[in-house]
């Protein structure tokens, strides 16, 4: 057998590898009490946390990549999937795609339809503290959340980070490395720190 059909023997091997242990990611997150509706696809082990009386969801087709080769980038961390308050909402719409990704909801997050994340993008709609005169700084998820709503098709660059009470319309782009403290309309792109948008082509 020559290198050539022996290496691809074996990464053929490791692909099957990868489909199994998915398959083992998913059975996790449903004992973790994700609500899977439909097949997903996972590329190694995410970090995924659900707060009792909390609410995740992951439609069918949706794809997180937490393997350091599940992204032509590379992925230093794996994708982190968070509630982190009671009545907090998280879903991911049919065939949105993470990788590296960290989405963590105090109160809310919806991801549209079709949406994909690159390496190292946040999503945060919280401070995470809050800062108290005796104590100093608490953990603390809700008082200061704002919901994030992303629309349909948008593609979110990596290292961008989208902020708390942020809408994204459909068919938007996130800058690689953009900072998002305000609403980007369908069809613009957003970037810089803090971000600014501007029509395709402008």
């Amino acid at each position: 057998m020559s290198r050539s059909s022996l290496s691809q023997t074996l990464g053929l091997g490791i692909s099957y590898l990868r489909v199994l242990t998915g398959m083992l990611w998913q059975i996790e997150a449903k004992l973790k009490g994700v609500d899977c509706d439909g097949r997903i696809q996972m590329e190694g082990r995410p970090i995924l946390s659900v707060f009792p009386g909390s609410k995740m969801v992951f439609k069918k087709g949706v794809r997180i990549g937490s393997a350091a080769r599940s992204n032509p980038l590379g992925l230093f961390q794996p994708s982190v999937v968070r509630t982190l308050a009671p009545n907090a909402e998280l879903i991911l719409e049919e065939n949105v795609g993470i990788s590296g990704t960290v989405v963590c909801a105090g109160v809310g997050i919806r991801i549209g339809a079709g949406t994909i994340a690159g390496s190292g993008a946040m999503i945060l709609d919280n401070d995470f503290h809050i800062f108290d005169k005796e104590k100093g700084w608490l953990n603390e998820h809700q008082s200061n959340g704002k919901s994030i709503i992303i629309g349909r098709n948008v593609f979110i660059g990596a290292r961008s980070i989208i902020l708390k009470g942020v809408k994204v319309g459909d068919g938007a782009i996130i800058g690689a490395g953009a900072v998002v403290t305000r609403d980007v309309p369908a069809g613009q792109i957003a970037a810089g720190n803090p971000a600014q948008t501007f029509s395709p082509g402008s």
